[in-house]
């Protein structure tokens, strides 16, 4: 390239910018070089599109948290964007025409929360083929790298939901067994979790007497198992390990349904039925994790690919450049220090009828 060839490309360089800059106010400066997929070049980012696509209504928080807070984060990067937001209900098949549909509109990006982990590589593989970029969002793509992946260390989670009942047990001086409700089998985050309490679980010296994959996080379906389990095991059971809030709220009714005691259950999300039922002492731990780290972080990585730049991972996992953010355990001891004092929750909401009592005697108010 001669020297007027150059001069014309760097001033080329500049009008792109220039438009890019105008178009949007800047991302997140967590920009670097990796080996992700494609990305729409920058350009003019008016009136530009992304897809925030969700797995379940099972869990609330999709709805009520990660919507709302990743819509929220994209206003304040590109006021002029559109988030295109659907939610798959459960339905792999579903999601594939919610991602295809997206992508038919002309989205520069998609987020990503798999219903199915093996068959979002479907998805992964078209987006790429038009140079869209994939984040996977909370739950990874093993199969098929997506080109960023944002979550919770779930492998963590379960270590610490699992580890955080078997102390509580020892120091109870507790007899029997453990029972374990795992997340949905199509879920590769839940595989992490599973692992992960397991890693608690399994040197423990309870023994484990029997463990469930359910489908689709239902809660209904772990509180079917959790039955069928009081009915073989009685009161052998000296606590459940479940994977999430919902699993965790479905094993606590079948123990008020069989009309005995409940033992320690644990959960995950930190959802607010969740922190009422802490405080009310039905259920011994969750997981605070709060969304707004997640959703801000994808809407961030987002933007930086919709502006064509390649955001660096801080790790990496399924060949995939990642980000995970470390949760923290909430259990009564600490629910007003990490949920209420924190901002998370307020106790006008949570603290309402039944539960109002329980606040009062935790200084939650």
């Amino acid at each position: 390239m001669n020297r007027a060839q150059m001069r014309t490309s760097a001033f080329a360089a500049v009008a792109v910018l220039a438009s890019t800059l105008a178009a949007c106010g800047s991302g997140s400066g967590s920009a670097g070089g990796n080996t992700g997929g494609g990305n729409t070049g920058g350009g003019d980012l008016q009136n530009a599109k992304v897809a925030f696509l969700m797995p379940d209504l099972a869990s609330t928080r999709y709805e009520l948290q990660d919507k709302p807070l990743f819509e929220a984060k994209m206003k304040q990067l590109c006021p002029t964007c559109e988030v295109i937001y659907q939610n798959a209900d459960s339905d792999a098949a579903k999601q594939q025409q919610q991602a295809n549909s997206a992508l038919a509109q002309g989205v520069k990006a998609i987020v990503l929360d798999p219903v199915d982990s093996a068959a979002a590589a479907t998805i992964v593989k078209s987006a790429q083929s038009q140079q869209v970029p994939v984040i996977a969002y909370d739950r990874p793509i093993p199969a098929t790298p997506a080109d960023y992946y944002i979550s919770f260390d779930n492998e963590k989670i379960g270590a610490m939901i699992a580890q955080s009942l078997v102390d509580h047990l020892k120091k109870e001086n507790a007899e029997g067994g453990i029972l374990q409700v795992n997340g949905s089998p199509t879920d590769a985050a839940a595989g992490l979790i599973k692992k992960g309490i397991h890693s608690a679980v399994d040197p423990s010296g309870f023994k484990l007497l029997a463990e469930y994959d359910t489908p689709d996080w239902q809660p209904e379906k772990a509180q079917t198992w959790v039955s069928g389990q009081i009915t073989q095991f009685k009161d052998q059971i000296a606590g459940v390990v479940a994977a999430n809030d919902g699993t965790g709220g479905g094993s606590i009714a079948a123990f008020k349904a069989a009309g005995v005691q409940v033992p320690p259950i644990t959960g995950n999300d930190a959802e607010p039925a969740a922190a009422q039922r802490i405080i009310a002492g039905d259920q011994y731990n969750t997981i605070s994790k709060p969304i707004k780290i997640v959703a801000e972080a994808s809407a961030n990585v987002a933007w930086e690919f919709m502006q064509g730049k390649k955001p660096a991972g801080k790790t990496t996992l399924y060949n995939t450049p990642s980000e995970l953010f470390t949760p923290t355990v909430v259990t009564k001891e600490n629910i007003k220090e990490v949920l209420f004092d924190g901002g998370i929750m307020k106790a006008t909401e949570i603290c309402t009828g039944a539960y109002a009592k329980g606040c009062a005697e935790l200084g939650i108010k």
